[in-house]
């Protein structure tokens, strides 16, 4: 299949099902092509913040230029996954919104999990991974570092100097093998998810993302009161492992991942009893609790609608 075979999202359909008064959206727009649906509703907002009312949703059906954690680059074919970006203006301290990347991945683990019936995972601080085509029945081939998970989907969020934030998040869903940047990425398609119908992922996702976000402002942005921490325990990859973290401004932490701080943060506990907090890195995941090797390799970022 070509991707002039996909089908196009349908814009007046999903308004219907996703803005206000029907769903959780304020604005939601659908673009042919971006460069970086995050870079593009940042400038958008920030020329004329009336037109855009949070929550807000940009999506691409072809982003050229999406931009990952730390400045990685990616793009994917058009019309193969969900890609866009959501303006949120959470009524909680500017301090907890370190939560948005988890919160995010929370949702995206969600949706997949109800909508596309795959038990997907997060990777801390903003992957989500799903068992590789074939894993059920031990046919899976091993990557080195990843074991027999793959990267479906990543998350970038960015501070807005008015208080807002975007949430980017990026979701291979028709990608064929080759299609995919590197070989521990995969899509729905390649792994058998019950459905790879867009607009149906991207009303679950929406939802879900206006579900958790609504918990964790009615509790002020305390994620412990919202229980939002238990439920991002029970879908991490990362807790009980033992990682190797390679710090954005240099150096090196080794230990298990013992949980999160109160600020979403990785708690690192190292060989000497050390606990180290982290608020950025790159984590590859070298060994799990019971020794056997470890199912997820480094961390990277990607941009997607928000939900």
């Amino acid at each position: 299949m070509t991707t002039a075979d996909h089908l196009a999202l349908r814009p007046g359909f999903l308004r219907d099902l996703l803005v206000a008064p029907h769903g959780p959206l304020a604005r939601l727009e659908v673009v042919e092509e971006s460069t970086s649906t995050n870079t593009e509703l940042a400038a958008a907002v920030a020329a004329d913040p009336q037109a855009w009312p949070a929550p807000a949703l940009l999506v691409a059906e072809h982003q050229v230029a999406g931009r990952g954690r730390a400045g990685r680059g990616w793009e994917t074919p058009a019309r193969t996954a969900l890609t866009g970006s959501l303006l949120v203006r959470p009524e909680v301290p500017r301090e907890r919104l370190s939560w948005l990347p988890l919160l995010a991945g929370l949702a995206t683990v969600r949706c997949l999990r109800a909508t596309a019936g795959v038990e997907a995972v997060v990777k801390w601080p903003n992957d989500v991974l799903v068992p590789a085509p074939g894993a059920d029945e031990g046919a899976a081939v091993e990557q080195a570092g990843w074991g027999t998970y793959r990267k479906v989907a990543g998350i970038l969020c960015e501070l807005l100097p008015d208080g807002g934030a975007i949430v980017g998040v990026g979701l291979n869903v028709l990608q064929n093998d080759r299609e995919l940047p590197v070989a521990t990425a995969t899509s729905l398609a390649l792994v058998g998810a019950a459905t790879t119908d867009r607009e149906v992922l991207l009303t679950a996702l929406e939802e879900s993302f206006a579900q958790i976000l609504g918990r964790w402002q009615d509790a002020a942005g305390d994620a412990a009161e919202a229980g939002l921490v238990e439920e991002c325990v029970e879908v991490s990859a990362t807790l009980g492992a033992h990682v190797r973290v390679d710090l954005t401004g240099g150096g090196r932490v080794t230990g298990e991942a013992c949980g999160f701080g109160a600020d979403g943060s990785l708690l690192v506990r190292a060989a000497d009893g050390t606990t180290h907090v982290l608020h950025s890195g790159d984590v590859r995941h070298l060994r799990l609790r019971d020794g056997a090797p470890a199912a997820t390799g480094p961390t990277s970022g990607s941009e997607v609608p928000a939900g």
